[in-house]
């Protein structure tokens, strides 16, 4: 076989060996950028938590208030819990909360600011769905969070609307007549109320950062596809040669 054709039967299988390359490495790199955004995520969020609480920003700039700068910032505020039903949301666990191990449920409460707004504050942890209600006016300390996202395989909350899956207060407050509501909700962390439950804690944010370890997995299946590829192509150039010195001479 002459050089072209060899050259031929080289090149497209070289074109798709070079454009998985091309993505594995692109897959790497990307991790590691991940890596990086996710490690300065976790420093924000541990800092935020570890600062003492500010005074709850006044209603004028709640629009203006974003999750990625915001959240998990500790804030101190007074409110009044209102007497319009609470929202159980199931838990089996909390990667924030190091004192929620089992089945239980996080009680979510409208409360009355001094401004007069509706907060939503979820004021901790009961084991059952009895607990005692909240009553008059607490100075309380939390975190800002803000809503969990709907879900394609789980529903928001079970038919008969007494249970939440997901943590979005804007959807309780819809479902259970409180109005309108601020765009944040309050994880209490302070005070224990008398008896314990609810019982709230201050959270301790723990994210994965597998991200290396994908890093390192994309770059060696790419160092895998060129030592893959080199060998078939080291194996053509044989083959080609042996038919080159079996070729009959004239």
């Amino acid at each position: 076989m002459s050089a072209a054709p060899r050259r031929k039967r080289l090149l497209i299988p070289g074109v798709v060996a070079l454009g998985g390359l091309v993505v594995l490495l692109g897959l790497g790199t990307w991790q590691l950028e991940r890596k990086a955004w996710k490690e300065n995520l976790i420093e924000a969020l541990a800092t935020r938590l570890q600062s003492g609480p500010v005074e709850l920003p006044p209603p004028a700039d709640w629009s203006g208030l974003a999750p990625g700068e915001a959240e998990f910032t500790r804030v101190r505020l007074n409110v009044t819990f209102l007497k319009s039903g609470d929202a159980l949301v199931y838990t089996g666990g909390s990667s924030l909360r190091d004192d929620v191990k089992g089945v239980g449920y996080f009680v979510f409460s409208p409360a009355r600011t001094a401004d007069g707004r509706v907060v939503v504050v979820n004021r901790g942890s009961a084991p059952g769905r009895n607990y005692p209600q909240a009553e008059g006016m607490q100075e309380i300390v939390g975190a800002l969070r803000w809503p969990e996202g709907s879900s394609m395989f789980v529903s928001d909350r079970d038919s008969a609307g007494a249970t939440w899956f997901v943590r979005d207060h804007l959807a309780m407050a819809k479902a259970n007549g409180w109005g309108e509501v601020a765009p944040f909700y309050i994880e209490q962390e302070a005070p224990v109320p008398p008896g314990g439950v609810p019982h709230p804690a201050k959270l301790n944010v723990r994210l994965r950062n597998d991200h290396l370890q994908y890093a390192i997995t994309w770059y060696s299946l790419a160092g895998v596809l060129v030592v893959i590829f080199a060998i078939w192509a080291l194996r053509q150039r044989r083959d080609a040669a042996a038919d080159r010195g079996a070729a009959p001479r004239h």
